[in-house]
């Protein structure tokens, strides 16, 4: 699992230094204003329904039935198992990007609201979102290919994919813009070809695994794809809960001043850094691991590997969340302040930085939490916790933007995920399908005060060095608060117990043997 978690999170980790490069790119053409929020609604609005039909319900359905079919009853009933719900999803999602692009208009009055009557912003998000929104075709059969390679033990292809997305997006702003209307009509035809190959690449990556994927498959209704179906309902309305969640921070965002989109997205794109890097690693390598544990008997296996999970998690989530709060201003003002995007910006877009760095263990922490229910075939009990917490996010949502304008949505997105996390762990617990053992209850306390001395060497380095106004100069600032953190916190850690560092490198090496 230790290894597999580290393919997983080191090429998300060079998907999301690509992604840095690209939203630097962003907030210089388009900055944080009309044409920014414009963008970001027709980018999320595709990647909703993506989360929704193509990782959230579909993986936690798919993956643990595939895995299972691969390990028991051979490649060739696998295949067969992806290849019908890949001709099933095809016919589906092709008549919903149809009628999404007919019907935009009324889509976006439900989704972002604020934007009608205005001269800007509705009409460009219409243009751009009905320019995006083939991507949710492509990008959900990436996803199900992502599903076949990860039930094969194949995580770097899948892994690697989103790098794809980052260059060619970065390629479209730069070679299109003088082609087209704005920088972001480039950006939005970007999106679409990004799904296209990343598709394209991963069909290949899983023929070369002899698992031959075709998304033109006939459609069909075995056995083996409804019980796929059955157990992705529950997991369809969990996850249109969780996606509900998010839609609800764009319909409270558009009503804000412009900008307030933007300086969302941009704090996001951030936190996401160890929420893919970590959180997605984690999910993406635990699921697979405990079906075939589960499903072989081995339940102390299962039971030792989401201990593990889990202290892997906070091991990088806990310091990520302090460094993210202590240094937020350096961070976002040397990433995305030059050209269009102003020291106000940055100012709005660190707080938001701050607020979701509160939630970013709990975010992380889902991802370990929920492979032990999914891997189970429970994908019901997490959507009955979600429902709940998606009551409560709106109402934090409606409470804390009268007093915190943009930041109040980004509190109500942690302070809900924290709620998620604490009910999860509470039911898995009660039921002893999750017990701390000793091993992890120490480690914990250990850890997070590891992260607190790091946080004291990042204030005190912080205050000593910026702000610095030169572009140079800031990001090697920003690059020694880095260094320092990193220093700071594996050293605490490992002398104060809460990690073995030698004992990791041990089983990295003796899984490569």
């Amino acid at each position: 699992m230790l290894r597999s978690i580290f393919t997983v999170g080191g090429w998300t980790m060079a998907s999301r230094i690509l992604g840095f490069a690209r939203d630097m790119l962003i907030a210089a053409r388009l900055g944080a204003g009309p044409i920014g929020d414009a963008f970001f609604v027709a980018l999320r609005l595709p990647n909703l329904f993506r989360q929704l039909f193509g990782e959230g319900a579909f993986n936690a359905a798919f993956v643990p039935a595939f895995a299972g079919a691969y390990a028991l009853d051979g490649p060739a009933k696998a295949r067969a198992l992806a290849n019908a719900l890949a001709g099933l999803m095809t016919l589906s999602l092709s008549g919903l990007v149809a009628i999404g692009i007919i019907f935009m208009p009324q889509l976006l009055f439900v989704l972002a609201p604020g934007f009608v009557g205005e001269a800007l912003r509705f009409p460009l998000a219409v243009e751009l979102t009905r320019i995006t929104f083939p991507y949710l075709l492509f990008i959900c059969l990436a996803a199900l290919v992502s599903g076949v390679l990860n039930g094969m033990d194949r995580f770097a292809a899948a892994a690697a994919a989103p790098v794809l997305f980052n260059l060619i997006s970065m390629a479209a702003l730069l070679g299109l813009t003088p082609y087209v209307a704005t920088p972001a009509h480039a950006l939005a035809w970007g999106v679409v070809a990004s799904g296209l190959v990343q598709l394209l690449m991963l069909i290949v990556a899983a023929r070369m695994g002899g698992m031959a994927i075709n998304p033109l498959s006939v459609p069909r209704l075995t056995p083996e794809v409804r019980g796929v179906l059955r157990r992705m309902g529950p997991g369809l309305i969990g996850a249109g809960v969780t996606q509900l969640n998010l839609a609800i921070g764009i319909i409270i965002g558009s009503l804000l001043p412009a900008g307030a989109v933007s300086f969302l997205y941009y704090a996001d794109r951030i936190s996401q850094l160890p929420l893919g890097v970590i959180g997605a690693a984690v999910g993406t390598a635990l699921l697979p691991l405990l079906s075939r544990q589960l499903r072989t008997g081995k339940a102390l296996s299962a039971h030792r590997s989401q201990n593990r999970a889990i202290e892997l998690t906070l091991a990088f989530a806990l310091p990520a969340a302090f460094a993210m709060a202590c240094v937020a201003r350096p961070i976002i003002g040397t990433l995305f302040e030059r050209g269009a995007f102003d020291a106000t910006a940055t100012a709005a877009t660190s707080l938001a930085l701050i607020a979701y760095a509160a939630g970013l263990p709990a975010f992380v922490l889902v991802k370990a939490l929920t492979p032990g229910f999914f891997a189970r075939g429970d994908t019901a009990t997490p959507v009955k916790v979600a429902i709940g917490v998606v009551a409560l996010n709106l109402a934090l949502n409606l409470l804390l933007t009268r007093y915190l304008s943009h930041v109040g949505i980004a509190l109500a997105t942690s302070l809900a995920s924290w709620a998620n996390v604490l009910v999860l762990g509470w039911l898995l617990v009660r039921r002893r399908q999750l017990v701390l053992d000793r091993r992890l209850r120490r480690a914990v306390p250990r850890l997070l005060a590891a992260a607190l001395v790091m946080s004291a060497v990042l204030l005190a380095l912080q205050a000593a060095i910026f702000p610095l106004d030169h572009g140079l100069a800031r990001f090697g600032g920003l690059a020694l608060l880095i260094g320092a953190g990193l220093v700071s916190y594996f050293g605490a850690a490992q002398a104060l117990g809460g990690l073995d560092l030698r004992d990791a490198l041990r089983s990295l090496r003796r899984r490569k043997t």
